[in-house]
């Protein structure tokens, strides 16, 4: 009853509490990666909205699935996190409000990009990130703005 039950805590969240849409601010050069939905390259989020944690102890950290082949737990170098952990941002905003947890999808393409949960979530590296509002990075491209020679941004 508690998961399905939406919680009046969740209903009324401020304004303040989300960050801004990339698509509601001008287009200036910016330092920032964006990222885009890899389906309809829709802005999702900029690089100042993820949120870092420290690195887990891998697969170990999901003992009580079973995990026993010892090549397994080793970890082989790759990037342990599959995904990005971002605060939520206004575009979030109705599939948040109410409940405690769901799926994040595009708001332009509604593909499936991650999904949210209040209580948190375990990231692939074995941290636990509460709140979690999780964006698969397979689900998701990084832009970034590249300098090109000696061009200075005019000023009006």
């Amino acid at each position: 009853q508690l998961h399905t039950e939406p919680s009046a805590e969740l209903r009324d969240l401020p304004r303040e509490f989300f960050a801004v849409d990339p698509t509601s601010v001008c287009q200036t050069p910016n330092t920032e990666a964006l990222y885009r939905c890899r389906k309809c390259r829709r802005a999702l989020f900029r690089s100042s909205s993820i949120v870092s944690h420290a690195e887990g102890s891998g697969p170990t950290a999901f003992a009580h699935k079973r995990v026993t082949d010892s090549a397994q737990l080793r970890g082989d170098g790759r990037d342990k996190c599959t995904s990005y952990f971002t605060e939520p941002v206004q575009w979030m905003e109705p599939a948040l409000l109410g409940v405690m947890e769901g799926q994040l999808l595009c708001p332009k393409c509604t593909s499936k990009l991650g999904s949210f949960s209040w209580r948190g979530e375990q990231c692939s590296c074995g941290r636990w990130v509460t709140p979690a509002f999780q964006i698969h990075k397979s689900r998701v491209d990084e832009v970034r703005t590249l300098p090109v020679g000696n061009f200075q941004t005019a000023q009006t």
